[in-house]
């Protein structure tokens, strides 16, 4: 067997009836693809799976088939609960706007995760963290563990979860076993170019959105020798234009492919004073990590994030301005090791 938690996790399925799965209210390619290969696993169990995320699905998740079954607003019944891709509780802000959050410690909850960070999630009756590139990875070997059967559909999302985490499978933190898995689902049955046909049709945007990206792009910042690429989006600018795409996610590759620099970061100010961060980084520069756990957050080493609440009462300048120091002296470090 290869993860010891698979026994209690088939327990804990087996014992409940109604299974609400769970996203952090940062939903990517890898949460929402899990959550669907789990809702069509749980279905074949004979349980009824629900699917749960606190914000709305961002529109450029919504190319995978199922995404509109997503629930903003549960309150109903559940026996059991399984968090997918987070052991994070601050990543459940719109928790504490609902009911959800003390029905959930209440019950056994199944946290499945593949982030290098520690669990803090205080009501998780099993925690099944392992190393792999994706979620949907996880998700795989419990599978295989279990001898669960894999309909087409789970299948073709735990193929989308790995192959945005992996960024289609060039990510450093893609492993020999993380590319066998893709052969097996491919042997299965599982086609790759559909998939990716899937995501590029919805990746087309429209005329104000790409006149959006331009002005994106002209104001983006560069610090430290241009090492350092920084936007920053305003709430006028979430407000107006998420319900369709994710305004840093317009502008962030192009920002690392800006000669010399190393790291992208961009920021997001919220009406409420909240502040968060999305940060990647360039191949060898391992520190998008370590850069978001200095402010609390977590993540990868090449693809990482943070939030700073309201109540912290830290200016945005000021945030920014330690931000890009912090940065600097992680990039000299790896410069002085060279």
């Amino acid at each position: 067997m290869t993860y010891p938690e698979s026994e209690e996790v088939k327990n804990l399925i087996e014992h409940s009836d109604r299974v609400l799965i769970v996203q952090a209210d940062n939903p990517d390619g890898d949460s929402l693809a899990s959550a669907l290969a789990l809702e069509q696993i749980v279905h074949e169990l004979g349980k009824e799976p629900i699917l749960y995320c606190g914000i709305d699905m961002p529109g450029y998740l919504k190319y995978m088939p199922g995404w509109d079954r997503v629930e903003k607003n549960f309150e109903g019944n559940f026996d059991l609960s399984i968090i997918v891709d987070t052991s994070s509780i601050s990543l459940f802000d719109s928790l504490a706007k609902s009911k959800l959050k003390n029905a959930l410690a209440k019950k056994p909850c199944i946290v499945l995760d593949h982030h290098d960070v520690e669990n803090n999630i205080p009501f998780a009756t099993v925690f099944c963290n392992k190393p792999a590139v994706a979620t949907g990875e996880v998700i795989y070997e419990i599978s295989k563990d279990l001898d669960w059967n894999l309909n087409h559909e789970a299948m073709s999302r735990i193929a989308s979860s790995i192959m945005s985490d992996s960024l289609g499978l060039v990510s450093e933190g893609t492993r020999p076993r993380s590319i066998h898995i893709i052969g097996e689902l491919v042997e299965q049955g599982v086609s790759l170019s559909e998939l990716e046909n899937e995501r590029r049709e919805l990746m087309r945007k429209s005329p104000e959105l790409i006149r959006y990206k331009g002005e994106l792009l002209q104001r983006i910042e560069y610090f430290s020798d241009d090492r350092i690429a920084v936007i920053v989006i305003q709430w006028a600018e979430i407000e107006k234009y998420s319900h369709s795409y994710n305004p840093s996610m317009l502008v962030i590759d192009d920002m690392r492919l800006s000669e010399g620099t190393d790291i992208a970061i961009a920021f997001k100010l919220y009406k409420d004073g909240r502040i968060t961060a999305k940060i990647r980084c360039n191949y060898g520069i391992a520190i998008a990590g370590d850069l978001a756990k200095h402010f609390n957050g977590g993540g990868h080493p090449y693809a990482s994030g943070f939030r700073i609440e309201a109540s912290e009462k830290q200016l945005f300048e000021d945030v920014k301005k330690e931000c890009i120091e912090k940065a600097t002296r992680l990039l000299d470090i790896i410069k002085d090791n060279a």
